[in-house]
């Protein structure tokens, strides 16, 4: 059987299955909470939730707590499956230069399908939410997203023998992202509404089976690893050595000059990334919330908003590396994000929490340049290691910011709940801080055109 080196499709069922679940995730939690503590369906006999903004109903102060204890409870769950995936991310990202790309795609899908089968069953049997701990943390033992766009990126990267497009086809992969969230969430809330929670898992869970078999009988690996089979098998120490010695020489043997500025590269990353995964993860309750009360629907148009995010920014990319340098371009997505973040926090209107994504068109354009900026700077040899760094950052901040923003909107949403949004663009000045700091100082210039891995080799020669 001909195989072929096409991921895109892998990237565009998985990101689609979960995106179509995630806002279902999140609502089937906040309904099955209000039954659970009221005894009482989240759903009213006329088919419209119970949200209300009269602040001397009984209803408002249910509606307020549920709200703190959904937040909570999502803030629980993200811890509970953040260190098995941290752990796994890390070992299958880091060994796909030797042990191929596939297997970072192929186990989140399997525990993703896990997730989908049990999400199910409790739907449909009305079980206890607090199955939902064991189900996150052996889904996390399969791998996360993190896991699942590590080994992507890696895929791609592999691929790139120009580092010109490197750029451009990473970005690629973030229009996909984007786009593909866009669409399932636009999807989610008829999909919800026509077919209840269960068979709403159900059709993400048959995703997941036909993604798996596309990875397992028709991706092509990038990597040869035939050559490796060839070699005395490992054993359980030496692996945990070649696992980590990959990342642990990107750092030790580099140069100064390279080493400090993956660094500085990460350390934006990772707090550009902080940030807008603490930000946007409130959206779905800050729109349940008053004085929005969205039903499913809008929070589906709201989700499916952010496909126009996704293609400016990829536009937005292509646009601007052909006339600035990449760190001017990470310097407008971080505006970008600010603008509409902030604009988020006083909205109160459905037409104003539309617009929000206005100002908010290039703030994805960081993420993939980031990515690039960082591929760029490492050997071929390197890019596994580099992308397991990249997704262990994903994994840890993204599970620190779920759940220090759950926190502070669980303890702010009763006085003002936009506080939260206001906190996220404060804390976009750490990255903008480092950039500055890179520009004003000798990392400029052609350190900031990046390296590329032939100026690499050659900076590593002559330092040695």
């Amino acid at each position: 059987m001909r195989k072929v080196l096409l991921v895109e499709p892998v990237i565009f069922i998985y990101i689609f299955a979960l995106s179509l679940t995630n806002p279902v995730v999140q609502q089937f939690i906040y309904q099955k909470l209000w039954e659970e503590e009221y005894n009482t369906t989240a759903i009213s006999s006329d088919n419209s939730s119970h949200c209300v903004q009269n602040k001397s109903s009984p209803t408002y102060v249910m509606q307020k707590g549920v709200q703190e204890k959904t937040s909570l409870f999502n803030m629980q769950l993200d811890l509970t499956g953040a260190i098995p995936s941290l752990i796994v991310a890390f070992i299958i990202v880091a060994n796909g230069d030797r042990q191929g790309r596939k297997k970072s795609l192929v186990l989140p899908s399997i525990g993703a399908l896990i997730s989908n089968i049990f999400l199910t069953i409790i739907s449909y049997f009305s079980l206890s939410t607090s199955i939902l701990f064991v189900v996150t943390f052996i889904s996390g033992l399969f791998g996360s997203m993190a896991t699942f766009l590590g080994g992507g990126f890696a895929y791609v990267a592999d691929q790139c023998h120009d580092e010109k497009q490197k750029t451009a086809r990473i970005a690629v992969v973030d229009l996909i992202f984007g786009i593909v969230s866009g669409l399932a969430g636009l999807s989610s809330g008829y999909i919800l509404r026509e077919l209840g929670f269960t068979w709403t898992f159900v059709s993400a869970s048959l995703l997941h089976v036909v993604n798996i078999i596309y990875i397992i009988f028709f991706l092509q690996d990038t990597v040869d690893v035939s050559v490796f089979q060839q070699q005395t098998p490992l054993s359980y120490k030496e692996f945990l050595k070649e696992t980590f010695s990959g990342v642990y020489i990107l750092f030790k043997t580099a140069p100064s000059k390279k080493r400090i500025l993956i660094v500085m590269l990460l350390f934006i990353f990772m707090s550009y990334l902080f940030t807008v995964f603490g930000g946007t993860s409130l959206f779905t309750l800050y729109e349940l919330d008053e004085p929005l009360c969205w039903n499913e629907v809008y929070i589906g148009y709201g989700a499916a908003a952010f496909t126009s995010v996704s293609l400016t920014s990829f536009l937005g990319v292509y646009l601007f590396s052909k006339c600035l340098k990449d760190i001017y371009i990470v310097f407008i997505g971080i505006f970008s994000y600010i603008g509409g973040i902030v604009m988020a926090a006083f909205a109160k209107t459905t037409l104003l929490m539309f617009l929000v994504r206005v100002p908010s068109l290039l703030c994805l354009m960081p993420l993939p340049v980031l990515r690039s900026m960082l591929s760029k700077v490492v050997l071929p040899s390197e890019q596994g290691a580099v992308f397991a760094c990249i997704a262990c950052l994903e994994v840890v901040m993204g599970t620190i910011s779920l759940s220090a923003f759950n926190v502070i909107y669980a303890a702010t949403v009763a006085w003002f709940s936009g506080f939260s949004f206001l906190l996220s663009a404060s804390l976009c000045l750490i990255p903008l801080g480092v950039l500055c700091w890179l520009l004003c100082t000798s990392w400029n210039g052609e350190d900031l055109a990046l390296l590329v891995p032939e100026e690499v080799s050659s900076i590593d020669s002559t330092e040695s």
